[in-house]
């Protein structure tokens, strides 16, 4: 979740891992100037960390995107082919947005699923239900 900065190219096994504690990725990002390293919060990947909230406001101006999507269970066989669209799942999607809003973020909001169900569906359709789904559960 921490990206790199200028002159630190990713390279092995580093360019592979994340940090899926923001609290972790901020222990990192903090070390370097707001304007070269930041996070991103991936509702994804943090929602179920109880000190999210308390993180996002520690992130702050060091917040370079927001990513939602919707955690469904059963996951399905690929965990990462699990991300719902907003409202299918159990994800407080709003409670992160307002969260990420009070910490002075005012980029965008990426609606970001990778279900192998959606994928046989018309583009158009999935278009639709993303962003009925953000306005209903994010917005």
């Amino acid at each position: 979740m921490a990206r790199a900065g200028p002159g630190r190219p990713r390279r092995g096994p580093a360019a592979r891992r994340r940090r899926t504690a923001l609290g972790q990725a901020l222990g990192i990002a903090e070390r370097f100037d707001p304007a070269v390293v930041g996070v991103v919060v991936d509702a994804y990947h943090v929602w179920w960390d109880d000190t999210v909230h308390d993180q996002i406001a520690r992130a702050g101006a060091r917040i370079a995107a927001f990513q939602v999507a919707d955690w469904v269970t059963p996951l399905p066989e690929g965990v990462l082919l699990g991300r719902a669209l907003p409202g299918e799942g159990c994800v407080e999607l709003r409670r992160l947005r307002e969260a990420v809003d009070a910490a002075g973020y005012t980029g965008p909001v990426e609606v970001e699923v990778f279900r192998a169900d959606l994928w046989s569906r018309p583009g158009p359709e999935i278009l639709a239900a993303a962003i009925a789904g953000y306005r209903d559960h994010v917005r």
